[in-house]
């Protein structure tokens, strides 16, 4: 039976996130590498003011799934696989061993800055449940206009898609899908257009980024984001890296091939539970846990028998 871990993206912090982390010495070493990387303490963006910034919630994800991926290295449990859900690719990427945790930190601090500054306001996303893709996709095409526009972007599961654009498209994309008989569609608390073309400079950036980074061949197969495949090469992750925040995650599929490849555990780091209840969802004979429901005692424990 194959594991593999889970790495959250924004939507799943939470205000002191780093303070819930155990505090034993390879986490506060973590924590101390990351204040030394940064020039001050990780911690100042770890609050609830600072979370407003799409910056300080990357920065926040990564350094509490890195520090928890740590941890449980140091307690025997190395996974099959690693996949992360847009951001906590990053986190994956530094756990699969393609790239150092400082470089993968300075990556996720460009990447947040970038998104932030690109479309500073007007824009975000949106998630529909209950609507087949074909139906969004038109429904999105209908509304698209250069002044008003919106994009489907994350595929999470067949009836849970996310669309990204400009809050005028996507207010009428909810409206449009509502009355199309979606069983739920909102807003999200995310304030940049993730996964869509109006992120494509970000992706030029991060590209001229990694052009200084002497990458590694991964030690641990890493799922990508953008193309929904097992990855064994680097040059392909670094691409998935970079391209992925201007391009759909195709969350499902990914997941879908893990459990073809034989994973039958999949371990959500914290802060998150929403993509262990999803593998949870689409793979009733596979068993799905989170640390922050289940706790590091027990996963541990699940991971290791």
């Amino acid at each position: 039976m194959a594991t593999a871990f889970l790495f959250p993206g924004q939507g799943s912090q939470e205000p002191k996130m780093l303070e819930d982390l155990p505090s034993v010495s390879v986490v506060k070493d973590t924590i101390e590498e990351a204040n030394e990387i940064l020039g001050k303490s990780v911690y100042e963006y770890n609050t609830k003011k600072a979370m407003k910034s799409t910056k300080a919630v990357q920065i926040s994800l990564f350094v509490t799934e890195v520090a928890a991926f740590r941890l449980f290295l140091s307690n025997g449990g190395k996974p099959d696989y690693v996949a992360g859900h847009s951001v906590g690719a990053f986190a994956a990427a530094v756990a699969a061993g393609v790239i150092r945790y400082e470089e993968g930190l300075k990556l996720v601090m460009l990447r947040g800055e970038a998104m932030e500054t690109i479309h500073p306001e007007g824009f975000g996303m949106a998630v529909v449940l209950g609507m087949d893709i074909n139906r969004l996709q038109s429904i999105v095409d209908e509304i698209y206009l250069d002044s008003q526009q919106v994009y489907v972007s994350n595929v999470n599961a067949p009836g849970q898609i996310t669309i990204s654009g400009s809050i005028q498209g996507l207010e009428l994309s909810i409206e449009q899908a509502l009355r199309e008989g979606a069983q739920c569609a909102s807003m999200l608390n995310v304030n940049t257009p993730s996964h869509c073309p109006l992120l494509l400079p970000v992706s030029e950036k991060l590209k001229e980024a990694f052009a200084e980074i002497d990458m590694k061949q991964p030690v641990i197969p890493y799922a990508g984001n953008r193309r929904a495949r097992i990855l064994s090469n680097r040059e392909e992750i670094k691409n998935d890296l970079i391209l992925s925040v201007a391009y759909p995650v195709r969350w499902h599929e990914a997941t879908s091939v893990l459990y073809e490849k034989g994973v039958r555990l999949f371990i959500e780091m914290p802060p998150g539970n929403v993509l262990s209840k999803l593998a949870s969802k689409a793979f009733p004979n596979a068993r799905a846990f989170s640390v922050l429901e289940n706790g590091y005692e027990d996963c541990f424990y699940i991971v290791n028998h």
